[in-house]
């Protein structure tokens, strides 16, 4: 049975996580967080800002799939949004949102000073954050006659499948099953031994 085209894997943050870091009198706040949509990286960006209302800056970006933006919040051009994108992509990490709060302390930094204080500051609290693999996985329509449930039921626990929606007809049951695409081929052959043929399986 032929694979859809699934989303690619992915490794994403597993929570919040956050780090501080004084520089030169200024003090970054940084905050990490997953986010899979821009509207969900947005509204983490509103949480943190009604934190810290009171701060200087609020600088952030994200990065989810082929989608990134980032904001200097009124620091020069450069010297905010852009180091904290790349240091998500320095990290290899997808589907995260990072803010960087700073409380001026007074001093110039400077272009390169503010440079490295929010990339740094940024890429120590993604590099200590606790991490999240993401793996996509492949939807199964099953339809299985009702004397063969026990071995659909003994297949669900043999292999690492998410169940969804389940509906009893007049001859058996029809489910539906997330799979991780490895598993597929080889679920479908023991689904098919152990119901003699009668049971059937399709992707979607």
């Amino acid at each position: 049975m032929p694979a859809p085209d699934l989303p690619a894997p992915f490794t994403t943050l597993a929570g919040e996580h956050r780090h501080s870091a004084v520089v030169e009198n200024s003090e970054f706040l940084a905050f990490a967080a997953r986010a899979d949509t821009p509207p969900e990286a947005l509204a983490y960006l509103e949480t943190v800002r009604e934190r810290y209302p009171d701060a200087t800056h609020h600088c952030w970006a994200y990065q989810i799939g082929t989608e990134y933006r980032f904001n200097d919040d009124g620091e020069p051009s450069g010297t905010a949004g852009a180091p904290l994108l790349r240091a998500i992509g320095g990290q290899e990490l997808d589907h995260v949102m990072a803010v960087v709060v700073r409380y001026h302390g007074g001093v110039k930094l400077g272009t390169g000073g503010l440079v490295r204080a929010y990339g740094g500051t940024a890429a120590q609290c993604l590099r200590t954050a606790p991490r999240l693999e993401v793996r996509p996985r492949q939807r199964l329509r099953v339809r299985v006659p009702f004397p063969h449930l026990s071995a659909l039921y003994h297949l669900l626990d043999t292999f690492d499948t998410a169940r969804g929606e389940e509906e009893y007809t007049a001859s058996g049951v029809e489910m539906t099953l997330c799979l991780f695409p490895e598993d597929v081929e080889a679920f479908t052959a023991a689904l098919a031994d152990a119901t003699r043929g009668e049971a059937g399986a399709e992707s979607g």
